[in-house]
Formats: C-alpha cells, structure tokens, sequence
C-alpha cells in the first residue's frame, strides 16, 4: 500500500521527503508538475519508488481528463484536495489490483513522452533550418 501526504502547497514549509507537485487551478487541474507554482498541492512520500509510481499514476489520470469531473468554479475552473484525494486513492486500488499491468503501461508512456520530446526537438530544429536558408538569400 503506497502512503503519501497531500496537501496545500505553502512556500514557507520546507519538503524533505520525496515530492512532486500537483496544479489545481485551470484547465490543467491535476497535472503533475515537478516545480511548485501559486495554485498547486504537494504530494509526499517515504520512498522513490512511491513518488515515481504516483507520479506516472497522476499523470495519466490528467491525460485521462480524470480530473474534469470534479472541476468547479465557473471563470476559473479549480479542484479541491477532497477530490483529488479520492480519485487518486481510487486508482491506487485498481493499480494494486494489477500492478504489472500498470507497469507495462507507465513503460509505453514514457516510450511515447520520449518519442514527443523528440518530435518537437525535431520541428524545432526544421524551423531554424527554414529560417537560416531564408536568411541566407535575404542577407
């Protein structure tokens, strides 16, 4: 059973534990993040392995869109700590119901975050290319 700490991020409370955290605010409510920001809540472990597990969980439930239901706030959608609490518990359950299922999956998710990272590295350096060979004739 993975134990963790969720609560309201402050900046003057020091983490000495594993960490990661969590956005509430906006459309991107429930996004692990690895830096805290104004609008987030901070998730604690006792160990790596929990935190990367949590993480990779987390993260796939903001892929998911898991976290739309239980968005409130009519300007600025925002998720309260209650609801995060239970969604994550709830996928923990079905995690430790089929952890090397969740495994498999969290290996083909990171496949593909790598294969993304290097797509985008690939377009951006396409860009430079089609600006230099326009500079070049303009110059």
């Amino acid at each position: 059973m993975c134990t963790f700490i969720l609560k309201s991020f402050s900046q003057k409370s020091e983490i000495k534990k594993p960490h990661f955290f969590i956005l509430n605010k906006g459309n991107n409510s429930g996004k692990p993040l690895s830096a805290p920001c104004p609008n987030c809540f901070v998730i604690q472990f006792q160990n790596e392995i929990e935190k990367e597990q949590v993480y990779w969980l987390m993260y796939s439930l903001w892929q998911s869109n898991a976290f739309y239901p239980f968005l409130r706030g009519s300007v600025i959608p925002f998720v309260v700590l209650r609801d995060v609490k239970s969604c994550l518990s709830a996928a923990l359950n079905k995690v430790e119901a089929n952890p090397a299922q969740f495994e498999k999956a969290v290996s083909a998710l990171q496949g593909l975050e790598a294969m993304e990272k290097q797509n985008k590295q690939n377009l951006l350096l396409i860009s430079q290319a089609k600006r230099m060979l326009f500079y070049k004739y303009l110059n």
